[in-house]
């Protein structure tokens, strides 16, 4: 039986080699990149988006490192302060990174009030887009600002049921949303993908999530058959990879 074809657009490298800061009394143990290697081996995966989480701030160094050991169809997203020169964001492209995230849940990052002078700036500079880790519910009194930056994404699929339907106001006006974390939400994953993807086929990106880092459930291969479930195996997979793919500028 051939492998389920995946382009991972959300996990973290967790490398203890590298500065990791606790966050509210938490600190991760470790997920290196082999880690990572053998937990999808049951998966044909074309790439991957490593993300930055809250206990690695700013350091970059973690992951320029895994960027080369994954290789170059995987790209980073980073969180950056919004003093960073033109110079690094553009050395930073140059090894891979495409975007920058807002850890707006556990914080880490770069404030939210930053966000849309900065998004526009690494916009113009390297063409990367915004990433928000946010509850939809708080997503009210930003919504006229995300609406009008140039290309954002949000995680784990806004995370709660009060504000999805905030949330997929922001779909139809071309914001992407990650299909990551479903034990991380509080409501049902099949409803959130079919009524993103009945707005906009294109908006949705897979992730595992890996390693799942303080979710009430960690990532399961079951995930996958959720999304597959829900919109029938052709539309699964532009969820799956085919979106990414674009997203992200991957040929």
């Amino acid at each position: 039986m051939s492998k389920v074809k995946i382009f991972d657009a959300h996990l973290h490298i967790i490398d203890p080699r590298f500065p990791l800061t606790e966050n509210q009394g938490y600190l991760p143990p470790a997920f290196t990149a082999s880690n990572y290697v053998a937990a999808v081996e049951n998966f044909e995966v074309t790439g991957g988006a490593i993300v930055s989480g809250s206990f690695q701030g700013f350091d970059q160094s973690y992951l320029v490192d895994a960027l080369d050991t994954l290789g170059d169809r995987f790209v980073g997203v980073t969180q950056l302060p919004a003093d960073t020169s033109d110079e690094e964001i553009l050395n930073l492209h140059g090894k891979g990174v495409r975007a920058v995230r807002f850890n707006v849940k556990r914080g880490g990052s770069e404030t939210i009030e930053r966000l849309d002078h900065f998004a526009r700036r690494v916009h113009d500079i390297a063409g990367w887009h915004a990433e928000l880790y946010i509850d939809s519910k708080n997503l009210e009194e930003l919504k006229n600002t995300i609406s009008r930056l140039p290309a954002v994404s949000i995680d784990h699929l806004g995370l709660s049921k009060q504000g999805f339907p905030e949330l997929l106001k922001l779909v139809e006006q071309g914001v992407k949303v990650k299909a990551t974390g479903f034990g991380r939400i509080d409501f049902d994953p099949s409803y959130a993908v079919r009524a993103i993807h009945e707005i906009n086929p294109n908006a949705l990106l897979f992730g595992t999530d890996l390693p799942s880092t303080r979710a009430k459930t960690p990532f399961q291969e079951s995930d996958v058959t959720v999304i597959q479930e829900a919109l029938g195996d052709k539309e699964a997979e532009k969820v799956l990879y085919r979106n990414a793919l674009k997203w992200y500028g991957i040929k």
